[in-house]
């Protein structure tokens, strides 16, 4: 698949989101004296979850970078409650993709944090009833995407991770290899972990919010489960919209 120079210049944008993590690290001397604290904000907004047509959730989200990491935080609010927020979620991590640290909360009680522990990753689990945490090692690599229930801006960095590793340089033109691409992921609200594929599969015309749009369509399956993506890839590859046909769920950025 190959992209007009506007899609190049937001490609070019999702590359270098990775890339200038990885480099921060590395800054001179001069550069460290002269480098702000205020954090660069790569996306916010909010996602409306949708069951058989009707709003159910709302997700509220930004990303940000600062000093060489991002930090991905979400809230959801469900909209047959009361206006408190029900879960939240900070999801850290470096320039090469490398997990920092994950914290789930909910306002019931009980929370979640992940952290990288030599060759492995420790879930800590503490419930509204217990007083010390429970522990799970996970056998898997620091830069195993996390992907918790609930917070679809988790996909969107996955979409952005899949993009920078499998879209390369050629002839002048981004070209997007074919073929699905397989990543470890863990789910810390379902303590498990499981593989899925990512592949592109290309242009579509999506109705949003009620007119037609033009938007890159992403799969993401596992052995359980298909999910459509559509990323906007004329604004740095945001998403834009999400249907799980299985569950008649749509999820669509406000």
């Amino acid at each position: 698949m190959r992209f007009s120079n506007g899609t190049r210049w937001s490609m070019a944008i999702v590359l270098a989101f990775w890339v200038a993590l990885g480099a921060a690290g590395h800054a001179d001397d001069k550069k460290e004296k002269s480098k702000t604290s205020s954090a660069q904000i790569v996306d916010s907004g909010a996602f409306g979850i949708f069951v058989k047509g009707q709003r159910v959730v709302t997700e509220t989200f930004s990303v940000e970078q600062r000093s060489g990491v991002s930090l991905v935080k979400s809230q959801l609010k469900e909209m047959a409650a009361s206006d408190s927020i029900k879960q939240k979620s900070e999801l850290e991590f470096n320039g090469d993709g490398a997990l920092l640290r994950y914290q789930w909360d909910q306002n019931a009680g009980g929370a979640i944090s992940v952290l990288p522990n030599n060759d492995f990753l420790i879930e800590k689990i503490t419930t509204a009833s217990s007083g010390k945490p429970a522990e799970q090692p996970f056998l898997m690599p620091n830069t195993t995407v996390i992907l918790d229930n609930n917070f679809f801006i988790h996909r969107e960095v996955l979409a952005w991770r899949y993009l920078a590793a499998d879209c390369k340089p050629e002839n002048g033109n981004l070209k997007c290899q074919q073929g699905p691409v397989e990543f470890g992921v863990l789910v810390p609200q379902d303590r498990t972990s499981l593989r899925v594929r990512l592949e592109l599969v290309g242009k579509e015309k999506v109705q949003l919010r009620g007119s037609e749009r033009e938007l890159v369509r992403l799969n993401l399956t596992s052995e359980t489960s298909q999910w459509a993506l559509w990323v906007d890839d004329k604004d740095q590859f945001k998403l834009m919209k999400v249907a799980i046909p299985a569950d008649d769920t749509e999820v669509i950025r406000d």
